[in-house]
């Protein structure tokens, strides 16, 4: 690698203009919880999801506070493609040419480059702070796992949630203790944008269809097709267009290995798993006390943003109540919670274990004004509470508020909305 490149490359990155549009994110509080801590901080999630805002944005509040000095460098350049592990001695270097000794590094999706952890471990050694963002959720944990055990703690960053985006833009909302008509109507306002735009923060802020399009290539062609030789690359588009257009859909790898065209089921198990990991895509099981039974089951798959479901599905008509199920599953996999699905007789959306027990049970629908689709979700969700032990569930709708008391049985609907929004604070 040429010093002089590396020079250029970190003058070019000190240009950095924060977001006039900052969105205050929930996972901020949590990271300058940890700025005393020697412990690495690492902010996983996928691409343009805000990890190096966040980052940044931590970088320059530190700054300008005097507590400490630092590098930053992006391994996410063009023109670091001849960057190997032996470099990283010569970029301390640098940097130490450039500004002195420094006490913190900020690095984004240093993942790129085989080897990082060794470089990580040796600085952390010498009591620096070291911030990390990375896009691949495999190459972090595998890396760190093996030669930083013990050493780093690891944070998810999602795009926006619903509750952050109300924060922003209708924040006094949020501290009433009772709402009126008008703020009922401004709330399914931003929920119906949320829907449509999502939480990518570019995206929501220009709404710009080509954005997305850019996103979802670079996650294919960077991310998987190049960094594991992806031979077929038609098959891994089928696959994801497929898994898209079926959202909340039970499938096995044997059916989508058929509709992708693709000869072996352990291949499409593969792929699976690599979408997965750049947090294109999430897969839950079925419940069952056998974890064999679970592995072998049929998966349901989830998006990590409404905006990409509508720009990479295929639907013929709009599919609102799996959009809804998707925005559930995303709060409750924003929260670490462990998620699965219920089917015996009838199905239950959710389950959610904790130790070893099933502590909640969900339905999701648009409404339930329809006989059919009552029955439907109440029996299922009551099939759910009676196999494990759970006297109340719960039914979100897009806006409907009601208690349901059915064979000993109690359960909350409430909209969708007030539970993104009000989950720990009763509100009428």
């Amino acid at each position: 690698m040429d010093r002089e490149i590396l020079k250029q490359i970190i003058m070019d990155q000190l240009k950095y203009r924060s977001p006039k549009n900052f969105y205050r994110r929930t996972v901020t509080e949590l990271i300058e919880r940890f700025a005393n801590d020697p412990n690495i901080i690492i902010l996983s999630g996928i691409r343009r999801s805000g990890k190096s805002t966040i980052q940044r944005m931590l970088q320059s509040k530190l700054l300008k506070a005097n507590e400490y000095s630092d590098y930053y460098f992006n391994f996410d350049d063009e023109r670091l493609v001849q960057f190997k592990v032996n470099d990283f001695q010569m970029l301390l270097e640098v940097f130490i040419e450039l500004f002195g000794d420094q006490s913190r590094f900020y690095f984004d999706e240093i993942q790129n480059i085989e080897g990082w952890e060794r470089f990580v471990r040796r600085l952390y050694e010498q009591g620096k702070k070291i911030y990390i963002t990375g896009s691949n959720a495999n190459l972090l944990s595998k890396e760190l796992g093996t030669h930083l055990t013990g050493r780093y703690i690891q944070l998810e960053v999602f795009p926006l949630s619903f509750l952050e985006i109300v924060s922003h833009q209708y924040p006094e909302v949020l501290s009433k203790k009772a709402l009126s008509t008008t703020d009922v109507g401004m709330i399914l306002q931003h929920f119906s944008n949320y829907l449509k735009n999502g939480g990518i923060p570019e995206y929501v802020e220009f709404e710009k269809p080509e954005y997305l399009k850019d996103l979802l290539e670079g996650i294919l062609y960077r991310d998987i097709i190049v960094r594991y030789k992806i031979q077929d690359e038609k098959a891994l588009r089928e696959t994801v267009y497929y898994l898209a257009s079926n959202i909340g859909k039970e499938f096995s790898y044997t059916n989508l290995a058929k509709t992708a065209g693709v000869s072996s089921p352990h291949t499409i198990a593969n792929y699976c798993v690599y979408l997965e990991q750049c947090y294109l895509f999430f897969f839950i099981c079925r419940y069952s006390h056998s974890l064999q039974k679970q592995i072998q089951s049929n998966k349901k798959c989830y998006m990590i943003d409404p905006a990409l479901i509508r720009t990479t599905g295929f639907r013929v008509s709009e599919d609102r109540g799996r959009l809804l199920e998707n925005i559930v599953f995303l709060h409750l996999r924003m929260q670490m919670k462990e998620i699965y699905f219920h089917k015996e007789k009838k199905e239950c959306d959710f389950v959610v274990r904790e130790g070893n027990r099933i502590v909640q049970a969900i339905q999701v629908t648009t409404s339930l004004s329809d006989p059919e689709v009552r029955n439907r979700e109440v029996e299922g969700l009551i099939e759910a509470m009676r196999a494990y032990d759970l006297q109340e569930g719960i039914i979100l709708t897009e806006n409907e508020n009601d208690t349901i008391e059915e064979n000993g049985f109690r359960i909350s609907v409430t909209p969708l909305w007030k539970w993104l929004l009000f989950q720990e604070k009763a509100l009428p």
